[in-house]
């Protein structure tokens, strides 16, 4: 029977029937007693191998998410005993991305435990209110899940955890804005308002449990250095939750240099690579004109280098322009004007400018942005011409798609 058991196909092949036996409507403890008694240990990785198995046959991405804390549940003594011993390496160091997730799930426990439970227990609205908007900031901690962590992942072929727990992210994001707003709208804390809390908190505790017992074990099986590097030196962009980061990580080898490990090495004379990707000339020419706005481009000698031909142009232009200095692109009435903007940009005295006009149905905004390189050298002026009216518009919310 060992044999059987330690099989890892026949026990991946009995976690699809527990889920499945959960999604049909059994019990966690009907469920717990066979999952004990024929698994010894789960690893992260099979996990994530029966999630993508279930939703590769055909169960939707959604059914996957609302069974997640159900899994979790019953996986959840099996996984730490397999995990608890998973602090090894530089996966431990300060600045590391896996030591950052978790120092900052220590602030957000810390926050949770020594401030907003004790506030709800004491009716204290006020601390209450303040420590929920504290946790809000915890948007900078799943952002940085899910768009530096899940796209390494994916890249290696672990695609459905980073589905499925990006939608409990959102979940959890909702039930803390919608807790924001039932306390502020409830002076008196009413029993029904604290479960609302109280509920929220639970989300994001398993959460918690579910990035250091699933997510980042597996992760830390599945990354490369390089690949870790990059998310550190990334994470700047996006920021932190309840911590301030300002330790220093490299890998432990000799060359800590790295490259963009999602371009390739080499590109034809048909591409461009940029420093976030690369694209052909066409598809780059085509994005540019394909842009709700008109861009022109006028180099650091004020020639006119550039401009995107969108269909529906705010200010005619034709390809006589190319080549031509930008005074002589104006009237005489405004060159002074065009001048003085070039000017202060080349002297370092402005970086934006704007004008806004009303024509006829269309309310024209025009921008001028003064182009630089990373030392801060002057290389040109980019006008940004576009119809906000639409925009002006707008209200309410929209968050379906249209009716065709």
């Amino acid at each position: 029977m060992s044999e059987i058991i330690n099989n890892r196909e026949y026990r991946q092949k009995v976690l699809k029937e527990l889920i499945l036996e959960l999604h049909a409507g059994k019990t966690i403890d009907e469920v717990k007693g066979r999952f004990e008694k024929l698994i010894e240990g789960v690893s992260a990785s099979e996990i994530s191998q029966m999630e993508q198995a279930l939703i590769a046959e055909g169960m939707p991405v959604e059914e996957v998410q609302r069974l997640c804390d159900v899994h979790a549940a019953v996986f959840k003594g099996s996984i730490e005993d397999i995990h608890k011993e998973i602090t090894v390496q530089s996966f431990e160091k300060p600045g590391h991305p896996v030591h950052t997730f978790k120092q900052e799930n220590r602030a957000i426990e810390d926050l949770i435990n020594n401030k907003i439970k004790p506030a709800l227990k004491q009716q204290d609205r006020s601390n209450v209110l303040e420590g929920l908007r504290e946790l809000l900031t915890i948007e900078n901690h799943y952002s940085r899940k899910e768009n530096l962590l899940f796209p390494y992942l994916e890249k290696n072929g672990i695609t459905a955890p980073p589905k499925v727990m990006w939608g409990v992210d959102d979940e959890i994001r909702a039930e803390i804005k919608n807790a924001i707003e039932v306390v502020e709208s409830d002076a008196e804390l009413k029993n029904e308002t604290k479960e609302i809390v109280s509920d929220a908190l639970v989300r994001v505790d398993e959460m918690i449990f579910k990035e250091e017992n699933i997510l980042l074990p597996m992760a830390i099986e599945t990354l490369s250095e390089d690949e870790w590097y990059a998310i550190y030196r990334e994470s700047d962009q996006i920021g932190y939750t309840l911590i301030n980061q300002d330790a220093k990580w490299e890998p432990v080898r000799e060359d800590v240099g790295i490259k963009a490990v999602s371009l390739p090495e080499s590109i034809s004379k048909e591409q461009i690579r940029f420093e976030t990707g690369v694209v052909s000339i066409k598809e780059m020419e085509l994005m540019l004109n394909h842009l709700p706005f008109d861009i022109t481009f006028v180099d650091k000698d004020d020639t006119v280098k550039y401009f995107s031909h969108g269909k529906e142009r705010i200010f005619e232009r034709t390809k006589a322009v190319i080549g031509r200095k930008v005074a002589n692109c104006h009237p005489p009435g405004s060159v002074h004007i065009v001048e003085k903007i070039v000017a202060d940009f080349k002297a370092g005295k402005k970086d934006v400018e704007e004008f806004w006009i009303q024509q006829k149905d269309r309310f024209i905004h025009i921008r001028y942005f003064a182009v630089r390189d990373e030392n801060g050298e002057y290389l040109g002026t980019m006008e940004v011409s576009q119809n906000i009216q639409p925009l002006r518009e707008l209200t309410g919310e929209k968050r379906l798609l249209s009716e065709i």
